[in-house]
């Protein structure tokens, strides 16, 4: 029998280059320029954790010479569902992703891991790891890497605060920074969009969950979170709250936009946050949605407050300025 001789390696190939252990993300993949001019990088792997599945981001780049600044979009789901390409269900993607591109905003959509694949702090360690990879490859994605902000909505709101509030100089900073992905380097963001986000989980955890169908399973979202009931040790949730770090020394300015007629996540929940940040000297904004619950649903504003929001990044973050200094030095100082 006549054996076949070895596959030859891909064109490009050099044994020289591999390491081991392979780094824990991938460079980023070729973009692929659409007839509108938008510039998309789609699945790059921006942190791999041995016995999870990788996490992805999608990048979406304005038409023109950049670099430009980025909004990163953390999604909902009660930290137990949801998927980067997909806002709420009110809230169509094109209209969201339209309104960033169109204000001269480069999209960064995030995916982070479960609760049930992985408890508290590793969703905020995906989003500070995606944060990282987006600076440490900001040249090849066209992003200016001294303007990134954060928006988020539901479990993604409380993240997206998270972020904006939590760095080395927080209480436990280190720890909640995390090693994912590019391992070390600045997190800080500029600006931060929190709709209807969890604030304070002490608070919201003796709050009743509304009735699920019966034929849905679906755990409690706190105690899936943090891994044990709030009532047995308050501890992790205190530290898993955005009002816990709401005195500094990273203060962002911040967009709170909420339904005053949430029943899941109440309004109250933005109002304890914008409280904390005003005394600390904090610059917040707070949106009631009149008679709006839970994802905006009955309110017929939906492209209005996408509008607001998006005007909000877009004054904070300089979308269409040129850069007047080094882009470290823009971050530092903004922090």
């Amino acid at each position: 029998m006549t054996q076949s001789p070895p596959e030859s390696p891909p064109s490009g190939f050099d044994a020289a280059d591999m390491t081991w252990p392979p780094p824990p993300y991938r460079l980023p993949v070729p973009a692929v320029t659409g007839p509108d001019g938008v510039r998309r990088f789609d699945g790059i792997t921006y942190a791999t954790t041995p016995g999870y599945r990788p996490r992805l981001l999608d990048v979406q780049v304005p038409a023109g010479d950049g670099p430009f600044p980025a909004v990163v979009w953390i999604h909902g789901g009660g930290w137990l569902d949801g998927d980067r390409r997909y806002p709420p269900p009110t809230v169509p993607a094109a209209l969201l992703h339209g309104a960033v591109l169109a204000a001269g905003l480069a999209l960064v959509s995030v995916d982070y891991r479960h609760s049930l694949e992985a408890p508290f702090p590793a969703q905020l360690h995906d989003v500070k790891a995606a944060v990282r990879y987006v600076r440490a490859h900001a040249d090849a994605l066209g992003i200016d890497p001294g303007r990134i902000g954060v928006w988020g909505e539901s479990a993604g709101g409380h993240l997206a605060a998270l972020a904006g509030l939590v760095g080395p100089g927080s209480a436990g900073g280190a720890a909640l920074e995390g090693t994912e992905g590019v391992g070390s380097g600045d997190t800080g963001v500029l600006a931060v969009v929190d709709w209807y986000g969890c604030s304070d989980l002490v608070a919201l955890a003796a709050h009743p969950m509304p009735p699920m169908p019966s034929e849905v399973a679906f755990p409690d979202p706190y105690e899936a979170l943090l891994g044990a009931p709030v009532a047995a040790d308050p501890e992790p949730a205190r530290v898993a709250s955005p009002v816990t770090y709401a005195g500094g020394p990273h203060l962002p300015p911040f967009l709170l936009v909420h339904g005053t007629h949430d029943g899941l996540v109440p309004y109250s929940q933005s109002e304890a946050l914008a409280e904390a940040l005003e005394a600390a000297g904090g610059e917040v904004t707070l949106r009631p949605v009149e008679g709006a619950d839970h994802i905006f649903l009955g309110s017929p504003e939906i492209a209005g407050i996408v509008a607001e929001s998006v005007a909000f990044l877009a004054g904070h973050l300089g979308a269409g300025a040129a850069a007047t200094a080094p882009a470290t030095e823009r971050a530092g100082r903004d922090r």
